[in-house]
């Protein structure tokens, strides 16, 4: 077993200054900080197992990674993450790691140096190798991290499938979706496949735009009006609501009615959706329910590391039925 001492003497620091680190206390240098993590991850060693010898003594904080919480799904998230932890009197670390894949590595270690008593991870950065050696209990949303990581998620291929009977119900034929990039294990790519398949069985074809998540909401405009002026689409389903919003200005701007010319559904549902625009229609995912079971899988996985879990964990969507596709 790797101990303090082993990653002294790679990092060339001694052992006290190595607990600091780890305990992220007192005031230390980039420098020193970097050859520790550095001497960290080529021993792997994992800063939790530390934590965990000490009595089973708990940090009570749990670290949330997201894309960030400008959208309002994860600001949604993040709220519910917050208001439940704390009533299990656990705090939360939030970690906005944006499209850096880098960033996020840089917020896992230092989750790790901070002894977290675990993780939530829903960040949209693929490819991320230290999900596989993290030491710590972790609950992904809607991502593969990793074989050892259970995913909760809501059903992505019904929500694909609700839109496109919503859109065809609505008398439309000509069908858009415009979606996030279609990545392996990406949740869109279930919504995408789930729409396939209803339009399949009525033998239509569909176009399909890629916007990456991250664009900026000009470049996605641009893109929507270029689609929207070509006039040759009666139906579009977007795969989140802020770009099925950026549809509805372009069409006002444009003259095009989303009653009568262009139906639109859009995904997510979130409260802010609901409150200030319930004439969208949409598919609403239950935020709270999975806020609830992702905490629930974490701390069962926290009070037993060994225990049981299984790899999904899907939960139902909800066609909210607005305006845009009578």
């Amino acid at each position: 077993m790797t101990t303090l001492d082993d990653i002294a003497k790679l990092a060339e620091v001694s052992a006290t200054t190595v607990s600091r680190v780890i305990n992220n206390y007192g005031s230390l240098s980039e420098k020193t900080k970097n050859k520790v993590f550095a001497a960290m991850k080529e021993l792997n060693y994992q800063p939790n197992s530390l934590a965990r010898s000490l009595k089973g003594k708990k940090t009570q904080l749990i670290g949330v990674i997201l894309p960030g919480v400008s959208n309002p799904f994860f600001g949604q998230m993040v709220q519910e993450i917050e208001d439940q932890l704390f009533k299990k009197g656990f705090r939360m670390i939030l970690c906005n790691a944006g499209n850096d894949s880098e960033k996020e590595r840089d917020y896992l270690r230092m989750l790790m140096a901070n002894r977290v008593d675990g993780i939530i991870a829903g960040s949209h950065n693929l490819g991320i190798e230290e999900y596989q050696n993290v030491g710590l209990p972790i609950i992904s949303f809607d991502r593969y991290l990793s074989g050892k990581i259970p995913i909760v998620s809501s059903d992505n291929y019904q929500g694909g499938k609700l839109a496109a009977q919503s859109l065809l119900m609505s008398g439309s034929k000509k069908l858009q979706i415009i979606t996030g990039a279609n990545r392996p294990n990406s949740p869109t790519s279930d919504r995408l496949r789930g729409f396939k398949e209803i339009l399949d069985k009525h033998n239509l074809n569909f176009d399909v735009m890629e916007i990456e998540f991250g664009s900026s909401p000009n470049i996605k405009s641009l893109k929507i009006k270029e689609l929207l002026t070509k006039g040759q689409v009666d139906g579009v389903f977007c795969t989140d609501d802020l770009t099925a919003l950026l549809v509805m200005q372009q069409a006002r701007e444009l003259g095009i009615s989303l009653t009568d010319d262009v139906r639109l559904v859009g995904y997510d549902g979130t409260k802010f959706i609901q409150n200030y625009h319930p004439e969208l229609t949409t598919i609403m995912q239950p935020i709270p329910d999975i806020v609830t079971m992702m905490i629930d899988l974490l701390l069962k996985r926290i009070d037993d590391p060994e225990c049981k879990l299984e790899s999904n964990y899907t939960l139902p969507v909800k066609l909210l039925t607005g305006t845009t596709t009578i």
